[in-house]
């Protein structure tokens, strides 16, 4: 049995490894077969086929016949996705049970405990990381601006208001309602539109139409290093940092974007 490797690779999809891949589509040429069969057609070796077919099993792609010698029956495709995605949903939430609980438990607390006297190790110049693909950058920008106290500072482009608008929005919301001042530097081309969506935080445009970075309570800055016009979201780059100077340096620069601002 010939089957293309790029079809092969797109079983991924359903959970499925190199070898169980094989032998379920040689299964679902057939019908109904025996082990041995279905290693001879699939290329799978023979003493690994019953392990692979048990665990075809155990996920619900086959049926085991009753009877000698054994025989697989094939469970329809459409089925066999229904059964996957019920699977994947009961996995998710018992995994979403499980961190719930962890969170109100006495092991949240030690790990807690842990990381706070190791930071106390950390030499203030290895406080600082890198950043490839806009979904990591933002999702630890999204972690500095929950843990803001004081202050929240942006510059941005039209294209990254519009992405925080959307993805940082709620949190910048709460935010702003827990008393941290918010502060947004815009280019003068956002629309009115979303400048009214900004009523939580104080909004002045500035001419600047590529400046990317955020500043949180003074001490931890997060800068972007690429034209977010010109690149794919997984190659956008960004630093995160936590330099007193640094950090100073680019809170004078926003500072004065913000006095010549509208």
């Amino acid at each position: 049995m010939i089957v293309q490797k790029d079809f092969l690779n797109k079983l991924k999809d359903f959970g499925l490894n190199s070898y169980e891949s094989k032998l379920w589509v040689a299964l679902l040429s057939r019908g109904v077969s025996t082990a041995g069969e279905l290693s001879d057609i699939s290329n799978v070796p023979r003493s690994r086929a019953y392990d692979v077919l048990e665990s075809l099993e155990k996920k619900g792609f086959i049926i085991v016949k009753v009877g000698k010698p054994i025989k697989y029956l094939a469970v329809p495709p459409a089925e066999v996705i229904e059964r996957v995605k019920k699977h994947v949903v009961e996995e998710a939430e018992e995994k979403s049970n499980i961190l719930s609980q962890l969170r109100d438990s006495d092991v949240l607390g030690e790990l807690n405990t842990l990381h706070t006297e190791g930071i106390k190790l950390v030499d203030p110049t290895d406080r600082s990381g890198a950043f490839r693909g806009r979904d990591k950058a933002y999702d630890h920008l999204a972690s500095m601006i929950k843990r803001a106290k004081k202050s929240i500072t942006i510059m941005t482009s039209k294209e990254g208001i519009e992405r925080k608008h959307e993805i940082l929005g709620n949190h910048l919301k709460r935010a702003a309602k827990a008393g941290v001042d918010v502060k947004v530097s815009i280019p003068v081309s956002v629309n009115k539109e979303l400048m009214d969506e900004l009523d939580f935080a104080k909004v002045r445009q500035h001419k600047n139409e590529n400046a990317r970075f955020c500043i949180v309570d003074g001490k931890e800055l997060m800068l972007f290093l690429t034209d977010d016009k010109n690149i794919h979201k997984s190659y956008d780059c960004a630093v995160w940092i936590e330099a007193p100077y640094f950090v100073d340096y680019f809170n004078a620069l926003f500072e004065k974007e913000w006095k010549v601002g509208k």
